[in-house]
């Protein structure tokens, strides 16, 4: 789009845009349909040699003509959102306008950052605009990774009415780009409706039943758990008195993350670390619902971030703004310094979710002790995503020795896998592996049964 074909003419305006006249695909193919005409003319009559460069020169002065009866454009304008989400559909618009001639055809393109377009370029063509003397154009672009995309340059190329000659203009941008985080899970209608009728809602009560505060004794009844029985009141009445304790509330959750290498491979187009950002995300929604308190804690080889605890939902959009922080490192992750610090740094037990993968047993080796020594003191939840790629490869049905060789490598990488899990589980770390798109609800439903199970504090 920028300078496809040879410049013949190139003007910088007072205003220190590049304008430029240049031929289109169609006087390319113009040119190679003469040469034929050449070599005849060659061949068959020697003399008239002259005729060649003629033919030449008045296609470049056509192009030239039809590039200046193309009009002068007055303006154009570019809309791109100013803050987007990673993953998320983001809509970019272009109007232009024109002074005098005719345009056959107009398009745009914008030089951005690659996380905001793969290639770092986008194209927009346009189209007249029924409501206003100009013409509008728009995109959709997907933001593939959290930060600050660029858009640097921009484009503007319009043809004449033959469609042999175009005009062409561009400026430096200055425009950026923010791209946050994931959090349509946390928008979605499903879970608002969930919390607005869950028990530990919208509204800070005193709930019986569950927790480790006592709040009261009722008479027992059949179906309540008997290790509730307080057998000294029951002994001073006469009958069975149960204690009733108040839901556990003002429990620390960290949400860890691995930032390495393995982290930022992709999973159906996003790296497993954006993936694992937003079901965490969406977990502190629920907890800090719940009257929980939430921190963020990222790592690769050497700690990141470390959020204070953040006790009240009104305060969610800290948690989104460090998440959007954390960055990508290709290089292998530090387990033993990033736990031993947050380790330090943790003054109660806590509930530690810690995102990670690992390829291989021997890679996770100093990942496994690093967990062990975490969970001696905090409650740990080691949450990674299944690769669908080796399952795909696994099931595969072998139609050539290539094949069953890459699937027995794969069921290979899977049992590793699947020992390396079994031992976190052995030494009382709880384990969450599943597809991405479950990971969030999943994380949910465990964060919940660990709270009701009180085993947090």
């Amino acid at each position: 789009m920028a300078e496809p074909y040879r410049l013949l003419v190139t003007i910088l305006t007072p205003l220190g845009r590049l304008l430029v006249i240049a031929p289109t695909e169609r006087a390319a193919w113009t040119m190679a349909a003469l040469a034929p005409v050449a070599l005849v003319i060659a061949a068959t009559a020697p003399g008239a040699w002259i005729a060649a460069p003629v033919l030449g020169g008045v296609l470049l002065a056509l192009v030239v003509l039809d590039a200046l009866l193309s009009g002068r454009n007055t303006g154009w304008d570019i809309h791109a959102p100013a803050d987007t989400e990673v993953g998320q559909p983001a809509s970019i618009s272009i109007a232009a306008r024109f002074a005098g001639g005719r345009q056959r055809a107009v398009s745009a393109a914008l030089a951005c950052d690659p996380r905001m377009a793969e290639g770092g370029r986008v194209l927009v063509t346009l189209t007249p605009d029924p409501d206003t003397p100009g013409w509008r154009g728009e995109t959709t672009v997907t933001p593939v990774r959290r930060g600050t995309a660029e858009v640097s340059r921009a484009w503007l190329r319009w043809e004449g009415p033959l469609g042999l000659g175009a005009r062409q203009v561009s400026y430096p941008l200055e425009q950026a780009v923010r791209i946050w985080p994931d959090l349509s899970p946390v928008r979605s209608k499903d879970l608002q409706t969930f919390l607005r009728n869950a028990q530990t809602g919208l509204i800070a009560r005193r709930i019986r039943g569950e927790g480790t505060q006592f709040e009261a004794l009722s008479e027992y009844e059949p179906g309540m758990d008997r290790r509730r029985i307080d057998w000294k009141a029951s002994a001073r009445h006469t009958r069975l008195y149960a204690r009733e304790n108040e839901s556990e509330r003002n429990n620390q959750i960290v949400f860890a993350f691995d930032c390495g290498q393995a982290m930022c491979e992709p999973v159906d187009g996003l790296p497993r670390i954006d993936r694992a950002v937003s079901a965490a995300l969406t977990c502190a929604y629920v907890a800090l619902k719940g009257g929980d308190k939430c921190a963020l804690f990222g790592f690769a080889r050497r700690p990141q971030l470390f959020t204070p605890f953040i006790g009240d939902a009104r305060a969610f959009h800290r948690l989104q703004s460090a998440a959007a922080g954390l960055d990508y490192e290709a290089a292998e992750p530090n387990f033993t310094l990033a736990l031993a610090t947050l380790t330090t740094r943790l003054k109660r037990r806590s509930l530690v979710v810690v995102f990670s993968d690992f390829t291989d047993p021997t890679s996770a080796e100093l990942m496994v002790e690093s967990l062990g020594r975490l969970a001696n003191k905090h409650l740990v939840l080691f949450v990674t995503m299944a690769d669908a790629e080796i399952e795909r490869v696994i099931a595969a049905p072998p139609a050539d020795i290539a094949t069953l060789a890459r699937s027995v490598t794969a069921d290979t990488l899977s049992q590793q896998r699947k020992l390396v899990l079994g031992r976190l589980k052995r030494m009382g770390i709880d384990v969450i592996e599943a597809p991405w798109e479950k990971i969030g609800p999943q994380l949910i439903d465990r964060y919940f049964l660990i709270k009701n199970s009180e085993a947090i504090g």
